[in-house]
């Protein structure tokens, strides 16, 4: 079987390591950042594919990590070069965090084109990507999802089926913004305890033993404290999914005070230049004498 990827940035080209090193036979990368592809694909020996419609004739299973609604969208449906040329007995498997009604599109724009989609949201990070043990979720036709299961199962430790196509996306949106919530209730928590004096060593330590444990204290906790925010899930990605959330909850009468005011949070880091920081970055709008108040930036 014939596997190609589309978006190799930290999660896509983790896992196209990750299915080589399980002995599957990557066909073709494709990426805007043509650098990324070619490194890539020198890197796992196969092409970085210069048009959308490459990968999908080199490949039998084409997955798809990108970025947003739009580019989903584009990469399906632009005029001219797009996934579907051709595409007629292919499966894509979409992995980006997206609105749901997305995934029920492309589903139907993929269908018209003889091919099948499957939705495979990810809870999980860069290095789970590599060891191949990605929490997955999965949305869409049942022959799809048995047809993808064997590859995502070298993917990910947990691999369950949600239902029809956008399902899986709804879950993954309430997972974010879930951890969203408690990524800010943290930072905030850290942030009024070094305000008031207290050892942030032993205020972690009493968070994990009571009511305040959660598993973005095990994750981000530390980094907070030691403002080290290397990326493995970004600031711009947790007003964006956040914004699913919102979105969702809107559509279905919802007030969701805790998430609009998390949004608002993130979107802020985005406006100052933190964008690209880690989620734990948003600390630095909370403890007192960083870049907020003393102009201190990261």
């Amino acid at each position: 079987m014939n596997i190609g990827f589309v978006g190799v940035g930290r999660m896509g080209a983790n896992m196209a390591r990750r299915l080589k090193d399980r002995e599957f036979h990557i066909t073709a990368v494709y990426d805007m950042n043509r650098a990324a592809a070619t490194a890539l694909a020198a890197e796992i020996g196969c092409a970085a594919s210069q048009d959308l419609s490459e990968v999908t004739a080199e490949s039998d299973v084409i997955f798809t990590v990108v970025t947003d609604d739009a580019a989903i969208r584009e990469i399906f449906s632009s005029s001219g070069d797009n996934l579907l040329v051709n595409a007629s007995g292919k499966l894509f498997i979409n992995c980006a965090t997206i609105s749901p009604q997305v995934h029920v599109d492309v589903e139907k724009l993929a269908e018209k084109a003889g091919a099948q989609t499957l939705e495979a949201c990810m809870a999980s990070s860069i290095r789970q990507a590599r060891e191949g043990s990605l929490y997955l979720m999965c949305g869409g036709r049942d022959d799809a999802f048995r047809k993808a299961e064997p590859i995502l199962n070298e993917l990910g430790s947990t691999v369950r089926f949600i239902g029809k196509a956008g399902e899986a996306a709804k879950v993954k949106a309430l997972v974010n913004m879930v951890m969203n919530i408690n990524t800010a209730g943290l930072a905030e928590g850290l942030a009024l305890g070094a305000a008031a004096g207290l050892d942030l060593e032993m205020l972690r330590q009493v968070f994990s033993q009571t009511g305040a444990a959660s598993r973005v204290l095990e994750t981000d906790g530390e980094d907070m404290q030691n403002r080290e925010h290397s990326c493995f899930f970004s600031a711009a990605h947790a007003a964006k999914d956040s914004g699913i959330a919102l979105e969702l909850g809107r559509s279905l009468g919802l007030d969701l005070p805790l998430a609009r005011a998390t949004k608002e949070q993130y979107d802020r880091m985005v406006a100052e230049g933190l964008g690209e920081l880690d989620k734990s970055g948003i600390a630095e709008l909370t403890f007192k004498d960083r870049h907020k108040y003393s102009g201190d930036r990261v």
